[in-house]
């Protein structure tokens, strides 16, 4: 199935995700000969959630490509505070706009969303899912300070079960060659099997520990990330977590002098802030190549022809089975209406919105 939405990166290609990297560095050294290239054209921002660097980052992205935008960042100012479910408005929106930008906190919800609507949709995050335009902002930031996407040995440290960002970053790194991963986390917030089947099955190796200090010596990159409060359910249950993980200057002395620190923001307490003036913090400049990123994302979809067209599975309605993630959109009983989509790999089927195992 061909289409123009971007629910994941896993749905482009090599080469497609190369042309975006380089179009975003073209855009940053010369962003005047791309001022125009989105004129006349609108995007709806529609955040069920808050955001503050994506959100602003796609608006701005808009803005400079000459384009405008209309949305909400509260779903309290919108008709979901009347009871509108998600077909309705993704219907409405696209029949305004030109493409659409979405969060929302349901697993699921941006394919759901794509289902229903007339333009493409880009995920900004749905639930603890997949976060593709901040994996796309990673990895240009590594292509520019690293100077390649192969054959790093990468640190991801803090809420590896529920961060997003973490689950869409080593299913792109394990399209390249040579990389490794050492999962930095408690026990009880580790990344998900899922996410170890795919680094297994691409060949990655990777090493689970529960000590920063003993890890970071060996790193070429340390991505930091917030334990999040919103994803725990209770406050006791985020207070054992929070705060196990802090890197500071004592412990950035044992890492390599060109290992690079990335945070997908917004951070805590997790990093000091002592640790923004080493030179090897580069989560600021993370966030501005996000925006280049996302320039260059809106101006390939934008474009009439189909070269920039992703490929991905043909979903089966599926009356026999039915996803058990609580927190997938199809569990939603305001979404009733969505079809009971699976797909299978490897054997098992998986629900088609938020690709959790079903069997």
């Amino acid at each position: 199935m061909k289409h123009k939405n971007l629910i994941d990166l896993e749905y482009m290609t090599r080469d497609q995700l190369e042309h975006t990297i380089m179009l975003a560095g073209a855009i940053k050294e010369r962003p005047e000969i791309y001022k125009h290239a989105c004129d006349g054209k609108i995007m709806a921002t529609l955040f069920f959630e808050p955001s503050t660097r994506t959100q602003m980052s796609f608006q701005t992205a808009m803005m400079r490509l000459g384009g405008n935008t209309i949305g909400f960042d509260n779903p309290m100012n919108s008709s979901v505070a009347k009871g509108e479910n998600l077909k309705d408005t993704i219907s409405m929106v696209s029949s305004y706009a030109d493409i659409i930008a979405m969060r929302h906190p349901a697993e699921g919800s941006a394919k759901a969303a794509s289902l229903y609507s007339s333009v493409p949709v880009i995920n900004c995050g749905d639930g603890g899912h997949y976060h593709p335009t901040q994996t796309l902002t990673d990895v240009i930031t590594l292509n520019y300070e690293k100077g390649r996407l192969n054959n790093l040995r990468i640190g991801l440290c803090g809420d590896l079960l529920n961060g997003r960002t973490v689950h869409s970053l080593i299913k792109t790194m394990c399209r390249y060659e040579g990389n490794s991963f050492v999962l930095i986390s408690t026990k009880e917030l580790s990344v998900p099997q899922y996410i170890k089947n795919i680094m297994e099955k691409a060949g990655c190796e990777y090493t689970e520990v529960d000590n920063l200090v003993d890890a970071i010596a060996e790193l070429d990159v340390l991505y930091m990330t917030r334990i999040q409060r919103e994803r725990f359910e209770s406050e006791e249950e985020y207070q054992k977590q929070k705060g196990v993980f802090v890197l500071d200057t004592e412990k950035l002395a044992l890492a390599k002098e060109d290992m690079i620190i990335l945070h997908p923001l917004p951070r805590v307490d997790e990093i000091a802030i002592e640790v923004d003036d080493d030179p090897r913090a580069c989560y600021f400049k993370q966030a501005e190549y996000g925006m280049y990123g996302r320039m260059a994302l809106i101006a390939l979809l934008l474009r009439s022809e189909d070269a920039f067209s992703f490929k991905s599975a043909d979903p089966t309605v599926d009356k026999e089975h039915k996803c058990t993630n609580e927190k997938c959109i199809v569990n939603d009983p305001q979404q009733h209406y969505l079809p009971k989509n699976t797909y299978e790999k490897d054997g098992h089927i998986c629900c088609d919105y938020c690709d959790h195992i079903i069997e």
